[in-house]
């Protein structure tokens, strides 16, 4: 903050403050410095015991530390004297913005020695310590705030917060939940209710876990403010509006507790509690059996590489992704193509529009092309399933304990991986054969279609004939006179005339071949006498040739 400014003045018209809750071990410098990287407006510390803060150096060294960066910053304490209270405020108003009285803290061993809750069922005590705060602390600006729970009667609460008021306090910050509720849901109405009976801002506590439900519970009670405690631990750029914890949040811990020297137990519980959302159970299980920064900083690297890597990091699961959500689609198309009302000759139609036949240019290309990316994308994962299957625990183990669990985890995932890409390559193929059966068989479907029609109509032309012959037959047992009989007559005498006129070119046809046959079979006794002559010239020219060699010899 500006010197000579206050965080009063943050508290504008319209405009919601986001602020980091008070939590024991947690809320330390190293944490408030990484949440307001997030858009975090005001943080502030753990709470600490103001007797033992003023009595002891060591305290003061350990429990409260600061730098020039964190500030806007609210020190809170737990007291049940004013002056106590008093005295320990002037000792860190110059490094920090306001002093905070706890009155909510539920805790057993804060309630039995008169800290926290308790103090909510003592207004004029609450009521003095803030008035001795704000007289004793030399600073105007230097804020004075009670953080509390509600009263199962709201009336008394009410009384508390306008009693408080009265003594000059900056703000009140109210946990919507009675000393005895835990998880129950937050009573917004009770914060709304004392929201509207105060002049001073409010700002409210309870269930804040995303982004959205700082607008949710601003909505609801017309706080000024919002604070937060889980879901900042759970995932420190809550208030940027990442709905888990990012990768370059959780290096951004990494970094500043190295240069903090953050202990190993704070550091490593907080990227517990960061990774709880986006890590599986072997992962959680593996991570928190580690014992030193440096396995904890070659696990994220191992596991969820550096910030350089996020690139290809998410290349790498969009991939995947959008192999599997092909694979879906595979499954679904094949679903449709095997539905048992829609017939093969319906697909072919189907398959004729114009659309289907502007693909049909691209179809062999685009099918050789997944196949070539789905067997490369299987073999590389048969790859790393070797690679894990073959991987033997050696030195790292003892460092990493639960190694064989870390391996196991991978081996998971590549296994994974095989079987997406596997299915994907199988139902592909499918897919290509089914189509192409669904064609052959709306062709032969077609075929069959078209014979049976033909066959209808030899059919009815066959019924036909049979009842012209039936109608021929009847009229000729039923004699003459009638005009069927002369119809049947004319009919008879038409076939007849026709049956005559087959005949007769039967006839001539016959002759004709008749006729031809005599001519061939001139032809072949002509042939037959002219190949005797021929055998007999024959024997005669071999007669004479042998005569000749007789008078050689």
């Amino acid at each position: 903050m500006k010197t000579g400014s206050s965080i009063m003045d943050m508290f504008e018209q319209g405009k919601v403050l986001k602020v980091c809750a008070p939590m024991v071990r947690y809320s330390k410098l190293a944490f408030r410095s990484l949440v307001r990287k997030y858009n975090c407006d005001i943080c502030f510390t753990p709470m600490i015991v103001a007797t033992d803060f003023l009595r002891s150096v060591k305290a003061r060294d350990s429990e409260f530390t600061t730098n020039e960066r964190d500030r806007p910053l609210i020190v809170q304490f737990a007291a049940h004297d004013a002056q106590t209270l008093a005295d320990a405020a002037r000792v860190v108003a110059p490094f920090s913005d306001g002093v905070d009285l706890n009155c909510g803290c539920p805790q057993r061993w804060a309630m039995s020695a008169g800290y926290g809750a308790c103090l909510i069922n003592k207004p004029e005590l609450v009521k003095d310590m803030v008035r001795h705060v704000r007289n004793q602390v030399d600073d105007p600006n230097y804020t004075a705030s009670i953080k509390i729970r509600i009263h199962k009667d709201l009336r008394r609460t009410v009384d508390l917060c306008q009693k408080a008021e009265s003594a000059g306090v900056s703000w009140i910050t109210v946990h919507g939940r009675t000393t005895e509720e835990r998880h129950q849901p937050v009573h917004y109405d009770a914060i709304k209710t004392i929201k509207e009976s105060v002049s001073v801002p409010v700002i409210a506590n309870g269930d804040i876990k995303y982004l959205r439900d700082v607008e949710s519970t601003h909505q609801l009670t017309g706080v000024d403010g919002v604070m937060a405690a889980r879901g900042l631990l759970a995932n420190p750029a809550m208030f940027a509006g990442y709905e888990d914890t990012p990768l370059q949040c959780i290096w951004d811990w990494v970094d500043i507790s190295i240069e903090q020297g953050t202990p190993f137990t704070c550091f490593h519980h907080h990227l517990i509690y960061m990774l709880e959302r986006v890590s599986s159970q072997p992962e959680r299980k593996v991570f928190n059996s580690l014992s030193s920064t440096s396995s904890v900083i070659d696990y994220l690297q191992n596991t969820y590489g550096t910030v350089e890597d996020l690139g290809t990091k998410r290349k790498m699961t969009l991939q995947w992704t959008a192999v599997a959500l092909f694979l879906y689609a595979e499954i679904g198309v094949i679903l449709i193509l095997c539905l048992p009302f829609i017939s093969a000759r319906r697909w072919k139609s189907i398959f004729q529009l114009r659309i289907w036949s502007w693909m049909a240019k691209f179809w062999n290309k685009v099918f050789l092309t997944m196949i070539i990316v789905l067997v490369v994308l299987f073999l590389d994962a048969v790859r790393e399933v070797r690679k894990y299957s073959n991987k033997e625990i050696g030195t790292d183990a003892k460092v990493q304990p639960n190694m064989f669990d870390h391996l196991h985890m991978k081996l998971f995932r590549a296994q994974r991986n095989l079987y997406i890409s596997g299915f994907a390559v199988f139902l592909w193929l499918v897919m290509k054969r089914l189509i192409t059966l669904i064609n052959q068989l709306a062709a032969v479907s077609g075929t069959t279609a078209a014979l049976q029609a033909q066959a209808d109509d030899a059919n009815k032309a066959a019924e036909k004939y049979m009842k012209d012959n039936e109608q021929l037959k009847r009229t000729l047992m039923q004699g003459e006179g009638d005009k069927a009989t002369a119809e049947g007559m004319e009919l008879l005498r038409k076939e007849v005339g026709k049956l005559k006129d087959e005949l007769k070119s039967c006839g001539d046809a016959l002759k004709k071949s008749q006729s031809e046959a005599d001519g061939m079979k001139k032809q072949m006794e002509g042939l037959g006498r002219e190949y005797e002559r021929l055998l007999k010239e024959h024997q005669e020219l071999q007669n004479q040739h042998d005569n000749v060699n007789k008078k050689d010899d």
